[in-house]
């Protein structure tokens, strides 16, 4: 790395770092979040380490650690969004250091610099990083179980199977089993690629396996605590349920077949991820495709690569994905440091006339039309403050400016330039969008409303499992309530029910008295639709959500 290239690159650092945390406080706009923020909350109501509720009811879906890192942050910090936000958010920074440490051992500074720098502004990482699911775990605990197997391979230490056999073990209490798919399938993939398939026997591996399998017990424990010792339990609408069972087989091949407790009316596209990467893994994509072809072109012509564990295990993870029939955009979060060591570097190393050419066009698209897009959406989104918006056009264009002067390389300079455009997006998307986007969720408002004092002898109840948010910002307890049953409740004492547009209706229709709490404004997708941007158009793409009595 050339000593005028550190400034540059330490500033991106930094500003990289401030947009990816800059949505840490904005409230939850989406339903998962709140869902998954409201079981650790529960965690800490019941004071209950190892059994998953929501709205008092076992809740089996996902692992537990993400949960357990949110109870542990909800002890110290109290219960928040930004405390819910913060595990994750310490993960993701992890998962920079991993991937600098992989890319370093194989590459050199400046390649592991662009790696990281590539992650940090992925189009999908700065998004989930203000929608926080499981993906930041996994982006760590993946990447870093990969780094220490790479340095077990070399080289036996203690340290690293510890290590490699810890994170894979949290990677697998996260996301379940499949993620060794990733893990060990990078480790196979060198392997075989370098000719040394037999030292998969070697007597190492068996260990990391076994101490895996001890770290993973505590997720076996708690799924055998809270289902196993009970088949009388009531799951998935049916008794006799196994934890173990579930988190073994349905929760994994039911998944990937679409035939679990837990499935999508949609099939899958084996192309689904080809195309969404387009956008999620901007401004970085096309640059990836071109690097998998010129990987594998090298492949077969025999010439030898440095490592072969990212494309590998990145690889592999797709296309299970891609052949699966539950797909999802963030899935791929996984996979992206993986990504991001395949793509560094073509950022800079010398290519052909057709290669130079590719980036350089590849590269300038995404500029152009993230550039574009803010202007665009802030046009018809019509905000109440220009003031983020102006900060953000501020620091753009004194940015793009000091790139411009300063870097005489066309592929330095648009490398630079595609950092910069990405951070200007997602700086407005954090601190302008979301929070707009957050004041038209009725479930916050609803939950303020009924956190009031006046309310504080009330039960409070869901008529449906999906308004999670609600069950969150809510300062008690909150019990679900199907909306069927909302004519044959009765409880001593004041009770106020959440109801949506939906279950209003058909109270309403079935001619069932209700008394009117108050009513909120509500934007009830997790799509942006461009009528919402619209603010001439928003009020068509709203309804409302209801806090009522009997």
């Amino acid at each position: 790395m050339k000593n005028k290239d550190r400034p540059v690159y330490l500033l991106l650092f930094v500003l990289a770092l401030a947009v990816n945390l800059a949505g840490i406080n904005v409230k939850f706009f989406t339903d998962d979040p709140g869902l998954y923020a409201s079981i650790a909350k529960n965690m800490v109501y019941r004071k209950e380490f190892f059994e998953l509720f929501t709205y008092n009811y076992d809740w089996l879906d996902k692992p537990h650690f993400p949960f357990w890192m949110a109870m542990l942050s909800f002890k110290i910090f109290g219960i928040s969004v930004w405390a819910y936000r913060l595990p994750a958010l310490l993960f993701f920074m992890l998962s920079l250091v991993y991937t600098w440490l992989f890319t370093r051992k194989y590459y050199n500074k400046e390649t592991a610099a662009i790696g990281v720098l590539i992650l940090m502004t992925a189009q999908y990482i700065i998004m989930s990083n203000t929608d926080v699911r499981a993906e930041p775990y996994l982006m760590a605990l993946v990447i870093g179980s990969i780094y220490h197997i790479a340095c077990l391979q070399e080289r036996f230490t203690i340290t690293d199977l510890l290590l490699a056999a810890l994170l894979t073990a949290c990677a697998i209490m996260t996301k379940g089993i499949f993620v060794i798919i990733a893990i060990y399938g990078s480790l196979l993939g060198q392997l075989i690629f370098q000719k040394k398939f037999s030292s998969l026997f070697h007597i190492k591996w068996i260990g990391l396996f076994l101490l895996t399998f001890i770290f993973t017990l505590p997720e076996f424990y708690a799924l055998y605590r809270q289902f196993d010792l009970h088949p009388e339990k009531l799951v998935f609408e049916r008794h006799h349920v196994s934890g173990i069972k579930w988190f073994l087989w349905d929760s994994q091949f039911g998944r990937f077949v679409n035939s679990g407790p837990i499935v999508r009316n949609k099939g899958g596209d084996v192309f689904f991820y080809l195309h969404t990467l387009l956008w999620a893994f901007a401004p970085w994509c096309l640059l990836f495709y071109y690097a998998i072809y010129k990987h594998i072109r090298d492949i077969f012509k025999g010439s030898k690569l440095p490592e072969y564990y990212a494309l590998s295990g990145g690889l592999l993870l797709l296309l299970l994905f891609s052949l699966s029939g539950f797909q999802l955009p963030f899935y791929t979060n996984t996979v992206f440091p993986l990504f991001a060591v395949v793509t560094a570097p073509y950022c800079y190393k010398q290519l052909s006339n057709f290669g130079t050419k590719f980036r350089l066009i590849s590269l300038w698209v995404y500029i152009i039309i993230l550039t574009m897009i803010v202007f665009v959406i802030n046009f018809f989104l019509k905000p109440a403050s220009y003031v983020c918006f102006a900060i953000d056009c501020g620091i753009f264009f004194i940015l793009i400016s000091w790139i411009n002067n300063r870097m005489k390389e066309g592929y330095k300079k648009a490398f630079f330039l595609s950092c910069a455009a990405a951070l200007f997006a997602n700086f407005y998307l954090v601190t302008v969008l979301y929070p707009v986007i957050a004041t038209y969720n009725g479930q916050v408002a609803a939950a303020n409303y009924i956190n009031q004092p006046q309310f504080n002898q009330y039960r409070v109840y869901s008529a449906r499992t999906e308004n999670n948010v609600f069950q969150f910002e809510c300062k008690k307890p909150v019990d679900y309530l199907p909306v069927e049953e909302f004519s044959k409740f009765s409880i001593k004492g004041n009770a106020a029910f959440y109801l949506s547009q939906y279950s209003l209706n058909y109270l309403v229709q079935n001619h069932i008295s209700f008394h009117m709490l108050q009513s909120f404004q509500n934007y009830s997708r997790e799509r942006i639709l461009p009528e919402f941007i619209n603010s001439a158009t928003r009020d068509k793409t709203l309804d409302k959500v209801y806090l009522i009595t009997k």
